[in-house]
Parts: C-alpha cells; structure tokens; sequence
C-alpha cells in the first residue's frame, strides 16, 4: 500500500509499506479520506518526531474484523479516532479526557495518510464511529476538528449573549464561527491577516470580519458601541495573535487560547489587570468521545456546512502538494487526501 511519509512541510515522500496484518482483537480500516490538519503543518510539533505517517480525521470502510472484535462488521463506514481516552484514571473520571496519559500515547497504524490503518485494541473498543448514512466520507473528516471547536466552546461557556472575537480565519476559526452561528450567538467577529479567508469567514456566519493587522480593540468598540469581547478564541500560533487576544477581551470575560505559539515564546500576561478585571485565560486541546459523538450530532442536522469548506480533493500521491497549500495558506481552507480514490 500507500503511505505518505512526513519529515517536513516541504518534504513528504510516498513510500510503499505492507498492508498491515490484524490480531484477533483489532480490525483493518480502509481509508477513503482524511483531512491536512493545521496542526500537521506545525513544524515545531512534528518534526521532531518525523519521520512518521501522519492523519487523524480519517473515515473509511472496515475491511477485516478480528475474530473476538464484537460491534463491527466488514463493510461499515466509519471515522476512527486516532487519539483514545482509559475512561477510567482520575483525569477521565474528572471530565478531564485529553489530559489522560492514555489518550497522549494511542494511536493507530500507520496513520490517516495511508491506504489502509491497523486500528488497535483500545481504539476499536472506544473509537470507532459509524458514520450516518446520509454523511459522505469527506464530511466525516469534519467529525474530530469540529469535535475539538466543541469543547472549546464548551470549555469557555460561550453563551448567546456574548461578543465573540475568533481570531484566525482557518479551517478551526471558521468552525468556531459556523458552531457559533449554530448555537444562536449574536455577535460574532472573525479576524486574520488574509482577506480571502475574511471572505470565507463571512461566507460561512461572521457577521463581521476584521483586519487583524489593524487595531481590533478599537474596531470592536466600533462594532459593540463600545465594548471588547467577551469570548476571544485564538485560532492561530502567531504570537501577534495571542498578544492581541489579551488587549481584546472584555471585563470579566474569557480568553480561550485553541492554537498557541511554538513552546520557546514567553508570553507578557497581564497578570495584575486580569486579576483586576476577572479575565480567564483557558486552553483546549483535542477532543474527548462526549464531544466526538456531539459533533456528529450536528453534522448530522446539515447546519453546519463542511462541504463548500473543501477547497481541494487531492489523491495520496499528491500529498506533497497538499502540505505546500496548507502551509502557504493562500486561496485554500480544507485540504482532503483520498487514499484509496479509483483511477479514471
């Protein structure tokens, strides 16, 4: 089979690799499709352990069940997620999911950019997911990225109320706003630096897009008559982004940070006027089942329009192409690779 092996942004090389071989107690995954995630093209993050097959929002169709494997039969189609959670130590039992040490060390093999995945034990009993059938295996590959814009949103209590700026237009940002929208927010404010993705935002339910070089604090006031956000999530590494999150928020509101700077930026918080003014700053990282099963709950409903988010279907040799999108972020949002697409 196919693999796409990734060693950097500009350096991703197709590799031929044995279909992977099951025990009794995992199942083979044929992968149909499974999205370029932002976080894929984080070099700080992913070179140190390249080489290695990345891709987690794969949907497929199960081709081989092991024998003492119960609830799954050839032919299903389904999402599986990469990352599993024990549902069982202190972290779990707290609501506390993605801080489990289970969930940091699962996943499948080789990853969602190959043609077919070894899906281990652990993720067959608590991560697979059928995929309805009126949903596509492209729209699957929306399950897990909309599923971590969930519990950030969950996580900081967005309620219908608030002002809400998302700063960063990408495939995370315009999730937020079209959650947001989902959910009856009445105010929301996307920003970034690339007017194409400002259009995009308003496209899919910011009600206004600003430039994110300008001054945001004072475009908000314009905006609110006179007040910050109550909720700012930051959608983007750039630590321009995060500094400008700080200057943007609301008395007693919240600061939810998405995406962060690479880990050698050392951020100037406020410290005394957030204690003053009753700011919470709070992260998110992935998602947990609860927020896996809720995003397809939505997906399910068609409010959430993931479709004419794709901008680009690429086969598994054009992998390489697809990461040169992604990172130059240019006219491009959502970038799927179909391992398994039939040759015309």
């Amino acid at each position: 089979m196919l693999a796409a092996f990734y060693y950097n942004n500009k350096d991703v090389r197709i590799q031929e690799l044995p279909i992977p071989t099951i025990n009794d107690e995992e199942v083979l995954f044929k992968v149909m499709a499974s999205g370029i995630c932002g976080s894929d093209v984080i070099e700080w993050y992913r070179v140190p352990k390249a080489p290695l097959v990345l891709g987690h929002e794969a949907t497929g169709i199960i081709t081989q069940v092991g024998n003492k494997v119960k609830g799954v039969q050839i032919g299903d189609r389904v999402f599986v997620s990469h990352h599993v959670p024990c549902n069982q130590c202190r972290y779990c039992q707290r609501g506390n999911h993605t801080a489990c040490h289970t969930l940091h060390t699962t996943n499948y093999y080789p990853g969602g950019f190959a043609q077919y995945i070894r899906v281990p034990k652990i993720n067959v009993s608590f991560g697979i997911y059928k995929l309805p059938d009126t949903m596509s295996f492209e729209e699957g590959t929306f399950i897990e990225p909309l599923a971590c814009v969930s519990r950030g949103q969950r996580l900081s209590n967005l309620k219908k109320d608030d002002t809400l700026l998302i700063i960063g237009s990408g495939i995370s940002g315009i999730l937020h706003v079209q959650l947001a929208k989902f959910k009856g927010v009445k105010t929301i404010v996307a920003a970034d630096i690339n007017q194409y993705r400002l259009e995009l935002a308003k496209k899919f339910g910011a009600h206004h897009a600003l430039d994110a070089s300008a001054s945001l604090p004072e475009k908000l006031k314009e905006i609110t008559g006179g007040h910050l956000a109550d909720q700012v999530i930051v959608c983007t590494g750039a630590t321009s982004a995060a500094l400008s999150a700080m200057n943007c928020v609301e008395n007693g509101g919240t600061i939810l940070f998405f995406a962060v700077p690479d880990p050698t930026v050392k951020l100037p918080i406020p410290i005394n006027q957030f204690w003053r003014n009753e700011i919470t700053m709070r992260t998110s990282y992935g998602a947990a089942p609860n927020d896996l099963e809720d995003s397809i709950k939505v997906l399910e409903t068609g409010k959430i329009n993931v479709k004419d988010m794709i901008t680009h279907r690429l086969d598994i040799r054009e992998a390489q192409e697809g990461f040169r999108l992604m990172t130059e972020a240019g006219q491009s949002l959502k970038v799927i690779l179909e391992p398994n697409r039939e040759k015309p």
